[in-house]
């Protein structure tokens, strides 16, 4: 992820990042008692907004947090923090907290004000030869909460995870739990046998990922069906393809698996297919 650009929300008010401050007593800090979004902006547009702004609501009603802002008051705001960083291609973080209390105690005070802050990133195109090899992944062990299909600030395990994967040299860790896919430590992931594309059902086992929904689109759009069912841990073994998809890198193929070639070693032709029509769909929605 690039680094941050200069102005951030927080609390209804566009600030340089240098100058925002949140109180060391928030619940966000202490507990990682709140929810987040990472919402990509095309062409100074933000993509499948309404979606974001739905699994949000979905997170704070969750953990019995007020959401502090109508949609369209959210709308504005995120639209004046994309100005305020001079529009273009980036990333946005929302972050939701419970808010700040008067000491550290896990039953929340009544009556808290959230939190709201937010910030931007540029995002850029992979690079050429990222879509020439693809990348790395290692297979780990789900070791994350039972509510995954929380967006929770708490992301202490796939930090683990992510570490783990790095020091065996992937980019990116493949979870499962027991014999069952569960999803990427921040991707979701999908499988092609023989021709077809299968990923896995929501369940509290998994994010309700946005960019899965754009890649099912894509797919129908390309008249190829998707098998939304459990996938077991011989099919990544022996599938033809692994892609992953996430808000800020699309959909990228996975060509290594535990150090082992995924098909032939190589970007596959669905993929591609696949990779052309993301494209295209990004362009006409932001136009």
């Amino acid at each position: 992820m690039a680094d941050a650009l200069p102005n951030s929300l927080l609390n209804g008010v566009i600030v340089p990042l240098i100058d925002a401050r949140i109180s060391p007593l928030d619940r966000g800090f202490l507990f990682g008692d709140g929810i987040y979004e990472v919402v990509p902006v095309y062409a100074g547009r933000p993509f499948r907004l309404d979606a974001h702004f739905d699994r949000l609501q979905d997170g704070l009603a969750a953990l019995e947090i007020a959401n502090p802002h109508s949609h369209a008051r959210w709308t504005e705001l995120v639209h004046e923090l994309i100005d305020a960083n001079g529009g273009g291609d980036m990333g946005i973080y929302l972050e939701i907290s419970r808010g700040a209390g008067k000491g550290r105690d896990f039953l929340p005070e009544r009556g808290m004000q959230p939190t709201v802050f937010g910030f931007c990133f540029r995002l850029a195109p992979p690079k050429p030869e990222l879509l020439q090899r693809g990348i790395s992944a290692a297979t780990l062990e789900d070791i994350r909460w039972q509510r995954c299909d929380i967006k929770s600030v708490a992301l202490v395990g796939p930090v683990m995870l992510k570490i783990e994967a790095r020091r065996r040299g992937a980019d990116e860790a493949i979870l499962v739990r027991g014999e069952r896919l569960a999803e990427g430590s921040s991707s979701a992931v999908f499988v092609v046998r023989d021709g077809r594309v299968a990923t896995p059902p929501a369940s509290h086992e998994r994010l309700p990922s946005i960019t899965r929904l754009v890649v099912a689109d894509v797919l129908d759009a390309l008249k190829l069906p998707l098998e939304v069912r459990e996938v077991r841990r011989d099919e990544l073994l022996t599938a033809d393809e692994i892609w992953i998809a996430s808000s800020t890198r699309e959909a990228l193929p996975v060509t290594s698996l535990d150090s082992q070639a995924v098909g032939e070693g190589e970007p596959g032709p669905l993929w591609r297919r696949l990779f052309d029509e993301f494209q295209a769909l990004k362009q006409r929605e932001a136009d």
